[in-house]
């Protein structure tokens, strides 16, 4: 059994300004806010883990993906996303289609990635 098995989780998205990142997160992906002080703000990613968005005003966005969601239907959320201007990331020799999403090799899974608006790279996966 591991030490941490009973624990949930919580994931941490720096941000150079909370309040401004916040309605991305509400509003664009649908999370619902559970708390907001003066240092984050914090919602619910389903089975018990949070996100906090975590003020860290000299941020700058690391080059790989900080945060995922394995989904159902990859390409219902990205027709649902696109109103609300979120594109998937093209990057050089992937092979991704024209929006962006990548089939691994052996078929297994697609997967997308895209930039909240402060440029953290965010990715959603579907299986199967």
């Amino acid at each position: 059994m591991s030490l941490l098995s009973g624990a949930k989780p919580v994931a941490f998205v720096p941000s150079r300004d909370v309040a401004a990142l916040l309605p991305f997160y509400r509003d664009t992906l649908g999370l619902t806010l559970i708390a907001q002080d003066d240092f984050a703000a914090t919602f619910d990613l389903g089975g018990g883990a949070t996100l906090r968005l975590a003020a860290m005003p000299d941020h700058k966005p690391a080059p790989g993906t900080v945060l995922g969601w394995v989904v159902s239907d990859l390409d219902m959320l990205l027709d649902r996303l696109a109103p609300h201007g979120v594109r998937g990331e093209i990057f050089e020799g992937f092979g991704q289609d024209a929006r962006g999403i990548w089939t691994v090799p052996d078929g297994s899974a697609r997967l997308i990635w895209f930039r909240d608006p402060e440029g953290n790279l965010l990715s959603l996966t579907q299986l199967g």
